[in-house]
């Protein structure tokens, strides 16, 4: 019936335009404005009147079902991965400070080792030799200065005399010294207590100064380095928390930033963040590679959405929310500014506010002022 009557409605509306002339259309389109807006009343009125009666079935609206969401502040972050690796500061390449034939090796690779023992043994018979030579010398050296001093007390022989012996004293004792340091480092000692990683040399080879003979790690005293890129600057502080992930184990920790470098490398424009190591219940070794996930954003008060509801169109990002028109709900479009996503979520930094509600589930079958209904 509502259909007739909107049909009867078009023909009239139709008929006199085109009845009028040109000079009196526009007056003559007010006043049919004015009469379209009575007769739809007078039909809503009589449909009213007609569905209270029973005579007329009230006409279903189609719905589009969705599901909600309630604008309110929440926490939000925005994290980032960063490959590092575990370095330790006792992870040290002994070299050999003196020349000499490796004469003896006191252990082998995977000894723990106390500081200050002894792991390679360099000939030094030539120092012997040497030192044995000097110690004469010394001892003649030392019995011609007391002569001689006794004799200046007495004022008998030259100043000059008694200089030269005491010179030639002092003279062998600094070369004895010099000597008895060049014997120590043919014995090759442990600098710190750790464990014997790697022992390149071989007994019988000749060692030159700076020759690596044998590396020493410490396990304990290992942390995590990694270079990060200079667009992060000022967004990691030191005892900000981190999430450590050795892919190789398959394992995480929880740690904290000890270090945050203050120069950009020229070479691939990173800065170098420290990480502490926590004690762990599974081996790690230097170089391995780790993860890092590092919050490089943190807010207490955003509005947050789903990612995948915020559409755009030629005006910009927007989302739907729900209001009540005529007493059905239906979809209002929302201009909205997005700001930082992460994990399928969004942050808005304009265009909602509290309280208001937001259409997620179903979102893509929403249209301007379509009615839905809320699961």
């Amino acid at each position: 019936m509502r259909k007739i009557n909107q049909t009867l409605l078009l023909t009239t509306l139709s008929a006199v335009i085109l009845a009028c002339g040109p000079g009196d259309k526009k007056a003559e389109l007010e006043k049919l404005k004015t009469e379209k807006k009575e007769l739809e009343q007078q039909i809503k009125d009589l449909e009213a009147e007609l569905i209270a009666s029973g005579e007329l079935k009230e006409k279903e609206i189609s719905k589009v079902m969705v599901t909600a969401i309630s604008v309110k502040p929440e926490a939000f972050e925005h994290k980032v991965e960063v490959r590092g690796a575990v370095a330790s500061r006792t992870d040290v390449m002994i070299s050999a400070e003196t020349m000499g034939k490796v004469q003896a090796i006191k252990v082998t690779e995977g000894d723990r080792v106390a500081k200050g023992q002894l792991l390679i043994q360099l000939d030094a018979d030539i120092l012997r030799n040497s030192i044995s030579e000097v110690k004469t010398q010394l001892e003649m050296a030392e019995t011609i200065f007391e002569r001689q001093a006794k004799l200046w007390e007495q004022n008998i022989g030259t100043e000059v005399q008694y200089l030269q012996s005491k010179n030639n004293k002092e003279s062998l004792e600094r070369k004895l010294a010099t000597l008895h340091s060049q014997l120590s480092q043919s014995n090759i000692v442990a600098p710190f207590p750790g464990v014997i990683d790697n022992i390149p040399v071989k007994v019988g080879e000749m060692a030159q100064p700076g020759m690596p003979l044998m590396r020493i790690v410490n396990p304990k005293d290992m942390y995590i380095t990694a270079d990060v890129s200079e667009s992060f600057l000022g967004k990691f502080t030191e005892g900000q928390q981190v999430k450590v992930y050795f892919p190789s184990q398959k394992k995480e920790v929880i740690s904290k930033i000890t270090s945050v470098g203050q120069v950009i490398k020229n070479e691939n424009r990173t800065f170098e963040i420290e990480v502490s190591l926590p004690a762990m219940n599974f081996m790690v070794k230097p170089n391995q590679v780790v993860v890092l996930d590092l919050v490089d954003y943190h807010t207490d008060n955003a509005f947050v959405v789903p990612t995948k509801i915020v559409q755009r169109d030629s005006k910009g990002s927007y989302v739907y929310e729900l209001i009540k028109k005529d007493d059905l709900t239906v979809a209002n479009k929302v201009y909205v500014e997005p700001g930082v996503s992460y994990n399928l979520e969004t942050e808005i930094d304009k265009g909602l506010k509290q309280g208001q509600v937001i259409a997620n589930e179903g979102y893509r079958d929403l249209a301007q002022d379509v009615a839905v209904e809320v699961k």
